[in-house]
């Protein structure tokens, strides 16, 4: 690791898979999420493998929901967004699909979040945006975060940037992030990438970095 003035500066996935310092957010792994794409049980399966081994090492682990407001609480923006997802002409046509008491906005079985995880709710993309998702973590000392869950081009790489702009190392564990546009998917990949803010790495590798911490 790199030192300087004092500070201890992380470039590897090794150096940062440090469990005392790295949490992991499961994003938007909902029931009418999930259903949305085509690989659904593919990627909950991928997320399920990176999460069982974020608990076996003793990551903290932070589950996010995307939540609709009801139709007398949307504000223009909210609306405007609710018409590009249903396209949708008028605010009359459009219909809250992730109410907190449908079922879609559970988030799947598969995750079973623990009583030592917390699950935030918000209307954003971004994860830090409206949650307390950034208090916890500084008051933990976590200093970067792995990301999966769904999906990359909507709500993931937003996250990932927004999380950086706070000083945060992002991870991104590609083949357990799925997406609703191939292509557009592919571009945040390469943004990301482009910029350097990220890590982006695979579950297997991962997992091997995982692994190392806890023998």
């Amino acid at each position: 690791m790199l030192r300087a003035f004092g500070l201890t500066i992380r470039q590897t996935l090794g150096e940062v898979c440090d469990p005392s310092s790295l949490a992991l957010i499961v994003y938007d792994m909902q029931i009418g999420i999930v259903r949305q794409i085509a690989n659904g049980p593919e990627i909950t399966a991928n997320v399920v493998r990176v999460l069982d081994a974020a608990r076996s090492t003793g990551i903290r682990v932070f589950f996010t929901r995307h939540m609709s407001l009801p139709k007398e609480l949307m504000g223009a923006f909210q609306f405007r967004t609710a018409m590009a997802w249903q396209r949708v002409q008028s605010p009359d046509e459009v219909k809250p699909w992730f109410t907190r008491d449908a079922p879609g906005f559970q988030l799947v079985p598969e995750m079973a979040p623990r009583p030592s995880e917390a699950i935030l709710d918000k209307i954003t993309m971004s994860a830090f945006e409206g949650t307390p998702l950034n208090i916890a973590l500084r008051d933990c000392g976590i200093s970067a975060f792995a990301i999966v869950g769904i999906a990359m081009e909507i709500g993931i790489e937003p996250t990932a940037r927004h999380g950086a702009d706070l000083g945060y190392i992002p991870v991104v564990v590609k083949d357990a992030c799925g997406y609703g546009h191939r292509d557009a998917a592919e571009r945040s990949f390469a943004s990301l990438e482009f910029a350097g803010d990220a890590l982006l790495t695979t579950i297997d590798s991962f997992c091997t970095q995982l692994a190392k911490k806890a023998a």
